[in-house]
């Protein structure tokens, strides 16, 4: 009967994930084309640039506090004590509104060097002193995801993850069509407000259905239990995205070595990251649901030592991620050069989606398996798996791209995910199936 009742749970959130995921996807790739019309590939590649910095302040104040309240809520509830589990998101609501308003005064303050000397990008400046002020939002809706992911009740993540793409493409379009109404010139920091008012938005809704509950337990046992292992995922988050920073910041510069102009190099960062990878990551949205759901799942069934529900879930994900991953590499060979000519207008975008169409299986793959990781409490081999990606895709973005142009970067993206999906089965199958069958013998 239990065990029903977690299939139950793991499909209808991964079912209200998947939906809300779906619709904010679609919604997304309008939004994708109209910026791509709207401030061109050259701005759209600046505003690609500060998203790593934007994953840095995140991994600092919300990403491994989120992951770790969920983690220690679906303990409790599994334990029966939803005072304890309250008691968790208070806390790690509290340490992670304090790292957030530190951190956006800072990314506020020092937004012109950031800009110009880290990013090498002077034009970033005012996109990221916008996005400063989306911090504090951001956190709270963060902890009280987690909390209802521990839960297994997706609806309001769901709710709150629509709520912030509506306002987000809403927004920004009700300022272009202010603009240029009033014939000012459109600007690009008119997404990055799109970016704050959607965190506000979704922190809104989190906050209006979460209600103030009665809480119980040792504070500070709680605080040491989520900062032992908040610390090291955040640790370990703010390092993967310094690399993958610098491997952004690094594929304009590898490009104009191969010969492109500034400009050119920025237009096709832009067309990369801005069309073309978010096409081929939109069937995604169905793997990264069943992560969401599955760490909680796995950390309460390791906590129950019900080991063959651990080894079902492994063998499913796996053989799941590559049916969907395999259909959708076919599905983006057949479409990708209409979606790059007819709908992006952009034939670039129609090259870059055939070639990566290749790494669906794969990334689709690696993403819920890491989250199974995290589920066991593994940290520092997810850490270790990303850094091996990050480095594989660095040292063709430093050496392979100015030989060969953006295709090397490309092949990067394939090996890199390859790489990790092939040692994710591995790690897997060597702590699950080969340790249950040393203990039985």
């Amino acid at each position: 009967m239990k065990i029903n009742s977690t299939k139950n749970s793991l499909l209808t959130g991964t079912l209200l994930l998947t939906t809300a995921g779906i619709l904010s996807r679609i919604i997304g790739f309008f939004y994708r084309i109209f910026l791509s019309r709207t401030i061109g590939a050259e701005g759209l590649g600046i505003y690609q640039l500060i998203f790593p910095v934007m994953g840095i302040c995140f991994s600092l104040t919300s990403a491994g506090i989120q992951t770790s309240i969920s983690r220690f809520v679906s303990m409790e509830i599994g334990n029966r004590n939803p005072k304890g589990a309250r008691t968790y998101l208070y806390v790690g609501l509290l340490i992670s509104l304090a790292l957030s308003l530190l951190t956006g005064g800072l990314l506020w303050k020092n937004a012109e060097f950031i800009a110009g000397t880290l990013l090498k990008e002077a034009r970033c400046a005012p996109l990221l002193k916008i996005i400063a002020y989306s911090y504090v939002p951001c956190c709270i809706h963060a902890c009280i995801n987690g909390y209802y992911y521990g839960m297994k009740k997706a609806a309001i993540p769901a709710l709150s993850q629509l709520a912030e793409q509506l306002v987000r493409v809403g927004s920004v379009y009700l300022i272009f069509v202010i603009a240029q109404s009033s014939g000012r010139e459109i600007s690009i920091a008119m997404a990055a407000w799109g970016i704050t008012l959607g965190e506000l938005a979704g922190m809104l809704i989190s906050v209006s259905f979460i209600g103030l509950e009665p809480a119980s337990g040792n504070l500070y046992f709680t605080a040491k239990n989520l900062l032992a292992m908040a610390l090291p995922l955040t640790a370990n988050r703010i390092v993967i995205n310094l690399l993958s920073s610098y491997e952004n910041i690094m594929i304009p510069d590898s490009l104009r070595s191969f010969g492109y102009t500034s400009t050119e190099a920025l237009g096709v960062f832009g067309i990369l990251t801005g069309m073309a990878l978010p096409i081929i990551m939109f069937p995604g949205v169905i793997t990264n649901s069943v992560s969401v759901m599955l760490l909680p799942m796995i950390s309460e069934a390791q906590a129950k030592k019900k080991q063959e529900l651990i080894k079902r879930a492994v063998r499913r994900t796996i053989e799941s991620c590559l049916i969907l991953g395999f259909l959708c590499t076919l599905g983006f060979l057949f479409t990708g050069r209409f979606i790059g000519n007819y709908v992006f207008k952009n034939s670039l975008a129609g090259t870059f989606i055939l070639t990566l169409s290749w790494i669906c299986p794969f990334t689709y793959l690696s993403s819920t398996l890491t989250s199974i990781l995290h589920g066991l409490g593994y940290p520092g081999t997810t850490f270790a798996l990303n850094l091996i990606g990050c480095v594989i895709r660095i040292i063709f973005v430093l050496f392979v791209i100015p030989e060969v142009g953006i295709k090397g970067y490309l092949y990067a993206l394939l090996f890199a995910q390859i790489a990790v999906s092939l040692l994710s089965i591995y790690i897997l199958y060597r702590n699950t199936w080969k340790k249950q069958n040393s203990a039985a013998l």
